[in-house]
Formats: C-alpha cells, sequence, structure tokens
C-alpha cells in the first residue's frame, strides 16, 4: 500500500511534526490520505490541524469534537479571525487560499498548534512555496502516487524533497471510501481503513505517542 522513498536528513520539530501531503499527477485520495495522517497524530486533549491549500468549500463544525479540537479552533480563530477554521471530531480544519498568502497564514497559525502534528494538504505547484517559507519547517512528506503511471515523476519529487533534509514516503493506494469519509469528518473509529502503521511512524516521528493509526 505505501513505501518509504528515502529517510533524508530528518530534523524533528520540537513543536511537533509538520508533514506535507500532495498528489502525484492524477493520483486521487491525498485529501483523505492527509485527514487520516491528522486523524492518527490526534489525541482527546492534543487536536493534530489539518491544514488544506485549496479552492474547495471552507469545512464546517461537526456537532462531535474532541476538546483538543475545539481548543485548536477557538487558538485559531482568535489569531486568524479572517481564516476558515473548524474543529470537526478529533482534529481542527483550516482551509487557506493556494497562494503567497495562503502559506503566508500557514506560518502564522503553526506556532498556535504547539507540540501537536499539523498536516498541509497542497497541491505540487505549491510544495516550493511552502519549502521556502522558513517559519514552516516541514519535518517530512507523504506522495499520493501512481507508479505505474508516474514512477518517474514520483521518484523525481521524492529525491527533491529528500534533499531538503524531509523524509519521504509513497501511498500506492488511496484509503478506502469508507476511511477518507471517516477521515475528512475527524472521525476514523477502530474498525475503519486508514494507513499504515509504519508510514505513520514515520511520518509523524518513529515512537511518538501521538502515532496511533489503525490498520487496514
Amino acid at each position: 500500500m505505501s513505501e518509504v522513498a528515502g529517510e533524508g536528513v530528518f530534523s524533528h520539530s520540537p513543536d511537533g511534526p509538520v508533514v506535507l501531503v500532495a498528489q502525484v499527477g492524477a493520483a486521487m485520495g491525498s485529501q483523505a490520505a492527509a485527514a487520516a495522517l491528522a486523524c492518527a497524530g490526534s489525541e482527546p486533549d492534543s487536536a493534530a490541524l489539518l491544514v488544506d491549500l485549496g479552492n474547495g468549500r471552507a469545512p464546517r463544525s461537526t456537532l462531535v469534537a474532541t476538546a483538543g479540537a475545539r481548543a485548536l479552533e477557538e487558538r485559531l480563530v482568535a489569531h486568524l479571525p479572517n481564516a476558515a477554521v473548524a474543529s470537526r471530531g478529533q482534529i481542527c480544519q483550516l482551509k487557506l487560499p493556494p497562494c503567497p498568502e495562503g502559506v503566508a497564514a500557514i506560518a502564522a497559525a503553526l506556532p498556535l498548534v504547539r507540540e501537536s502534528a499539523a498536516v498541509i494538504h497542497l497541491t505540487p505547484n505549491l510544495l516550493r512555496l511552502v519549502l521556502d517559507e522558513p517559519r514552516i519547517g516541514p519535518t517530512s512528506a507523504l506522495l499520493r502516487a501512481d507508479l505505474k503511471k508516474d514512477r518517474a515523476l514520483t521518484a523525481l519529487a521524492a529525491r527533491s524533497l529528500m534533499a531538503g533534509g524531509l523524509r519521504v514516503a509513497v501511498l500506492r493506494c488511496p484509503p478506502g471510501w469508507l476511511a477518507a469519509r471517516a477521515a475528512l469528518l475527524g472521525a476514523l473509529s477502530a474498525s475503519g481503513q486508514a494507513l499504515p502503521d509504519r508510514l505513520c511512524r514515520r511520518l509523524l516521528a518513529t515512537g511518538s505517542q501521538r502515532a496511533r493509526c489503525r490498520r487496514p
């Protein structure tokens, strides 16, 4: 389902891991994979932040959300009043425009996440912009790719990210439909499919108590 593309020169952020998630070519499922990874990096009192740089609809808060998700939502709303923020299940989602202003808003939001994980879902054309922003400091990256169609392009992207010091993994198959729906609601259950344990441990820092993925 996944493979590790390389270790890179991994430097774990003292404020928690910052993971970039992007698709390669026309591969589907990167947004759901990012949400599943955010769920894996959350605890009831310490929610992960899922940032989505895209043109889709702004997320809405769900009726059920953990105390950690609501607390993070309150901090983000207080400091970024014009941003689209929503606590959803065990995660908090932040919707930003796919432009330099959106990237700058990520840098402003990350200090509010504190020691929790931050997962940034973005399109490939924004990768360089995010990597060039020193205040973001990503620690790892997940590429959702169809290796039968885009093996060479995936290898090129992985090498570029590894050269920047990131730990990189490739997800060859998207999460299942049920798992994707649950992840985007921040509500992955023990019976739902998500991402492999090994992939989560590498991307969310090996040995972290936050990295608790459900096995598919």
